[in-house]
């Protein structure tokens, strides 16, 4: 339990930690980001626009500065789902406790510098949990056919990978299905591809290869197209610095926003079964290029740039449950959590405590199924 107990608090550390390194680098390109803070970017730093609350287009997100965004706000909501529920989670339980806690429950919400309900920070892509779970009604096991397909089911899967730690098989169908009432096409498919290489990261001594093959064991589509490519080129790199352009090109043929990254074109988020998103291929890759190191796979991701907010929070999971809550440098875990004013470690407690007793109502389960099936010997 204590193993589990520090793997849960690294990986949801660690994720809320890349998220808030990766914020104050969103949508901006390598070679901007080093033009802005005079050579690659270390630690936490202030916002990109230092006029960021009228500058587009990241107005009037206070992003930087230790923020956390809404990449760990929806993190935190889907714990305290399993923390009502305390059990596997399904479509259903989106609309009943999910959706629930976006509109009705007050947050600080870092990047905006109030109190507020989620619902007020998440984007368009987020929103759509409530306009066709809450408004239209929607049966949620397809309620995310028509989305915008991004990352955003992907960038709170984290907490589902905990709760099926060491069985990334089962963090892959239980992702598949909670995803399914926000994301279709290949952002359903990488929320469940995420979940399952969290569910891998958790496991006793694991390592990156091993994350990696788990999530190729699972993915489908351009989504393991994707991961294949980014990892191997990635192999051929010890130093993130080296690596961001060619992980780049590895990912490009399978990402459909393009190299004009703030003005993607009209094929862009739209389903296909070639495609992926960028996000996971490129953390997985810093990952490998990092050997699983946190400090190094959350700076690759932050100064990659593009939609680094996500992309370091889930290359931090991952790295933060393959080492724990001492991966995650404790420097940066206080900033994030002090200017953030959310305690980052206290959800990963609660999700440890879950995890335990789903494995036990899990084991039941299976003991009864085993009994049964042995009498139909």
């Amino acid at each position: 339990m204590r193993l589990l107990l520090d793997k849960s608090v690294g990986c949801l550390v660690g994720a809320a930690v890349g998220d808030a390194l990766g914020g104050a680098t969103e949508t901006a390109l390598p070679e901007e980001i080093r033009n802005r803070y005079g050579g690659w970017v270390d630690g936490i730093v202030p916002p990109f626009h230092e006029n960021w609350a009228t500058n587009r287009p990241l107005a009037p997100y206070h992003k930087g500065d230790g923020h956390i965004t809404d990449d760990t706000l929806m993190t935190h909501a889907l714990v305290r789902a399993y923390a009502k529920k305390r059990d596997h989670l399904d479509a259903y339980d989106v609309i009943e406790l999910l959706v629930p806690d976006l509109i009705e429950r007050e947050v600080y919400i870092p990047d905006l510098e109030r109190e507020a309900v989620a619902f007020h920070r998440l984007a368009a892509a987020e929103r759509w949990l409530v306009t066709r779970l809450h408004h239209a009604h929607a049966d949620p096991r397809e309620a995310g056919v028509g989305n915008i397909v991004n990352c955003g089911a992907a960038m709170y899967m984290a907490p589902v990978g905990v709760v099926n730690a060491g069985d990334p098989a089962g963090a892959y169908a239980e992702a598949i299905e909670v995803a399914g009432a926000h994301q279709y096409s290949y952002g359903r498919e990488a929320a469940a591809v995420f979940a399952a290489a969290v569910a891998a990261a958790m496991a006793p001594g694991a390592v990156v290869g091993e994350v990696v093959e788990a999530a190729l064991d699972v993915a489908r589509d351009g989504t393991g197209e994707a991961i294949s490519a980014v990892v191997h080129v990635a192999n051929g790199y010890t130093d993130w610095r080296d690596a961001i352009a060619p992980l780049r090109a590895a990912v490009a043929a399978y990402d459909t926003v393009g190299e004009d990254y703030r003005n993607p074109g009209l094929g862009a988020r739209r389903p296909s079964r070639l495609h992926s998103i960028e996000e996971l291929p490129v953390a997985l890759g810093m990952l490998v290029v990092a050997n699983g190191g946190y400090r190094e796979a959350v700076l690759g991701a932050v100064n990659y740039g593009r939609d680094s907010d996500s992309t370091a929070t889930m290359a931090g999971a991952i790295a933060g449950a393959l080492g724990g809550s001492p991966a995650v440098p404790a420097e940066w875990a206080s900033t994030v959590a002090s200017a953030s004013r959310t305690d980052l470690a206290e959800p990963g407690r609660v999700l440890a405590d879950v995890a335990a007793e789903v494995y036990a109502a899990d084991k039941a389960r299976f003991a009864r199924r085993a009994e049964r099936y042995e009498g139909l010997r």
